[in-house]
């Protein structure tokens, strides 16, 4: 049987004026800010003090989108007849946000938790070159990056803590047992 000439329209109609009459779920974004999902990717941020300048995000980065100056301090010795230790100090560290595809490989190969995740995202400029923040800016991130989620209870323990638990543990009897025979010994 063929269709009736204008059902089409007259079931299209019929989709318009249900929607009509429904209430809209649009947000309206800059009076209202969005729901964003926990741990969502907007920026990087830096916490400097863990960063070592050991450059592997630099190096790991795809784009080529991560900056780093540094230069070599040396300390005096800690006590008299040592050697002078030398480390590296941060003096620029960049992110070009405008060639940055958000992959986060520098955050995962960062050995020393240095970059994170921030859910910012209102960073727009009018100027591309304004897009290269500097670590003063990614410092200001560092401080909106949310807690990590609690562990799961019923989760397995990390294998790294479960060393480090078993060898304070026999660390500990060791010394319950020295204890025992000091006090073995030191009475007659």
């Amino acid at each position: 049987m063929p269709p009736i000439p204008g059902s089409g329209l007259a079931k299209g109609l019929a989709v318009t004026l249900r929607t009509m009459t429904r209430k809209t779920v649009t947000a309206q974004y800059p009076d209202t800010q969005p729901e964003l999902p926990p741990r969502s990717r907007g920026v990087i941020g830096l916490f400097e003090e863990n960063c070592t300048v050991c450059m592997l995000c630099a190096r790991e980065c795809p784009d080529w989108c991560i900056y780093i100056d540094s230069h070599k301090e040396t300390s005096p010795p800690a006590a008299p007849g040592g050697r002078e230790r030398s480390r590296n100090v941060l003096d620029r560290f960049a992110i070009d946000f405008s060639l940055c595809m958000y992959c986060g490989i520098c955050i995962e190969v960062c050995p020393f938790d240095a970059l994170f995740w921030s859910p910012e995202f209102e960073y727009a400029e009018t100027d591309i070159h304004e897009l290269t923040h500097e670590r003063d800016k990614l410092r200001e991130w560092m401080w909106t990056v949310p807690e990590p989620p609690a562990l799961d209870p019923g989760a397995e323990e990390p294998k790294e803590i479960a060393a480090a638990r078993k060898t304070a543990d026999k660390l500990a009897a060791q010394q319950a047992q020295q204890a025992q025979q000091d006090e073995k010994g030191g009475t007659p």
